[in-house]
């Protein structure tokens, strides 16, 4: 069901509120440009500073938008257990695909506290859950067999794996049946990510050039190394520019430079800086998106 280019989208704000119309626009775009699905509502999402309602809407407009064209799977997560069910529930209800949900954040659970916080999720609701392993946002680190533990629930069908170790993918095939989709949340390290046996990227840059990174998804996925290479020779640049200050800041101000939306942030995220501006500027030159930096 989850493959190739999925990308994390963005959620845009006019004046301090969600822009709803802009919402669908992002994901009429990426959807034209050849993405294979769309997460509402994750990290790059801004979901910290959304409420319940905002979070809700986006994944409704999201969903609305795509109509069955691409899978949504939608952020649901949180550090409490009792406010991710709520999310996943609800995205039950709207007809999200699968629910994201990240380890929890902040409370630093040990593994027994990361299988039954999952437990908890997937006993509670029957949509499909991709595990959201990110320990650089989380703290904690969803070990390979706590993993392995989590996929034997019956609707636990994915891992989004943002440790940038490509040992993981390895280890996930040899504890878990290999029809476990892996899907990396790194992109500097997707292209191995993919040659261990991955099957795509639920990715950040996709936000900004949709149209590559669906092509170089599909490179890799149909063993087309000397393309994938050549793409990723092009991307790389951008992948490391993304992420010269708080993500999704630099996302955002290349969208904007790109003329899709503004960079309105919330806090306590702020603008990036003019060092970061150049480096995107620079990467969107190297990817052939912009003309001069």
């Amino acid at each position: 069901m989850f493959k190739g280019s999925i990308t994390a989208l963005v959620t845009p704000f006019k004046n301090g509120a969600v822009d709803e119309n802009q919402v669908a626009a992002l994901a009429e775009r990426q959807i034209e440009a050849g993405t294979h699905g769309l997460v509402p509502c994750g990290t790059t999402g801004e979901s910290a500073t959304l409420t319940f309602e905002e979070h809700m809407r986006v994944v409704e407009i999201v969903i609305e938008t795509a109509k069955g064209r691409v899978p949504v799977i939608a952020g649901t997560g949180s550090n409490s257990t009792a406010v991710a069910i709520q999310n996943q529930k609800r995205a039950k209800e709207l007809g999200a695909s699968a629910g994201l949900v990240v380890a929890p954040y902040y409370n630093k659970p040990n593994a027994e506290g990361l299988y039954q916080h999952f437990k908890a999720i997937h006993d509670a609701s029957d949509l499909p859950i991709v595990i959201y392993n990110v320990p650089g946002r989380t703290v904690v680190d969803i070990d390979a067999a706590t993993v392995a533990r989590i996929a034997s629930l019956e609707n636990v069908v994915a891992i989004k794996d943002a440790t940038g170790d490509m040992a993981r993918v390895s280890e996930h095939r040899r504890l878990i049946d290999t029809d476990f989709v892996q899907l990396s949340g790194d992109d500097p390290t997707a292209l191995g990510f993919n040659a261990t046996g991955g099957l795509g990227a639920i990715s950040v840059t996709s936000n900004v050039a949709p149209g590559l990174c669906a092509k170089f998804q599909e490179a890799t996925l149909a063993g087309d190394w000397e393309t994938a290479r050549a793409l990723n020779d092009k991307l790389l640049p951008l992948h490391q520019a993304l992420f010269t200050s708080s993500s999704p800041g630099p996302t955002k101000y290349a969208l904007s430079v790109l003329g899709v939306m503004n960079t309105e942030l919330r806090l306590p995220l702020t603008e990036p800086n003019e060092a970061s501006n150049a480096a995107v500027r620079k990467a969107l030159v190297i990817a052939g998106l912009l003309d001069q930096a």
